[in-house]
């Protein structure tokens, strides 16, 4: 198992959290989630580009208001299939969620004509995972035929339109046809009390992007919002 560590300020990661629960949803669950969106001029012009870079996700002042690339873009096949947080203090499994199996998935996706199902999350949060400080997040994913050079993920994290953290991690190289599996480390710098309050207050106004590179080259973007109030 490889351990990352990131840092940044602000709201926890995706699916990060005791007591959380999670549901899925394509781009109508996306589009209502990004109410507060970044400038559809900005992610226009980012869209016209051969090919979206790091830096260009690294430059976006709030969150997109829609996907910077299309599922077809993960020519890897990249497959998240199992995820695990626990408290770095206390070492205790907070949450824990696995993937139906493919084969129960593709009879699913079979029933499902949008084409973004899957790539938008939203979390139910408790209050008290704002006041944690580190967390590992455990990641397990699957690739199809092809290597995997310089695997990289960005997530960017915003509440309203102040950008709360900015996470990036490196997997690295991988084999094709391979699982792998990945701690990466999450620390939170103490948030004050005045915007630990307005985030529990304003549900599902905190948002992220998360964004996957292969070789510098934008491959996967997934979206999430988040409740802090410990219920819908």
């Amino acid at each position: 198992m490889k351990v990352k560590k990131g840092s940044g300020s602000g709201a926890p990661g995706p699916a990060l959290g005791g007591g959380a629960t999670a549901t899925t949803g394509g781009a109508t669950a996306a589009a209502a989630a990004a109410g507060l969106s970044g400038s559809p001029s900005e992610e226009d012009e980012l869209r016209r580009k051969a090919l979206i870079a790091p830096e260009d996700v690294l430059g976006l002042a709030k969150v997109t208001a829609d996907y910077l690339c299309t599922p077809e873009e993960n020519i890897y096949k990249i497959d998240f299939t199992r995820f695990k947080i626990r408290d770095m203090e206390s070492g205790t499994v907070l949450f824990e969620i696995t993937k139906p199996p493919a084969s129960e998935r593709e009879r699913s996706d079979k029933k499902d004509a949008d084409p973004n199902a899957g790539r938008f999350v939203r979390y139910q949060f408790t209050p008290a995972f704002l006041r944690l400080r580190q967390v590992g997040a455990t990641v397990e994913f699957t690739v199809g035929d092809k290597p995997i050079n310089n695997f990289r993920m960005i997530e960017r994290h915003y509440f309203r339109d102040q950008l709360l953290k900015s996470f990036d991690f490196e997997f690295g190289f991988c084999i094709p046809s391979s699982k792998n599996t990945c701690e990466h480390i999450y620390e939170f710098p103490q948030l004050s009390e005045d915007l630990i309050q307005e985030m529990i207050l304003h549900p599902y106004e905190t948002q992220s992007d998360s964004f996957y590179f292969v070789d510098n080259k934008l491959v996967m973007h997934n979206k999430a919002d988040y409740s802090y109030s410990g219920g819908p």
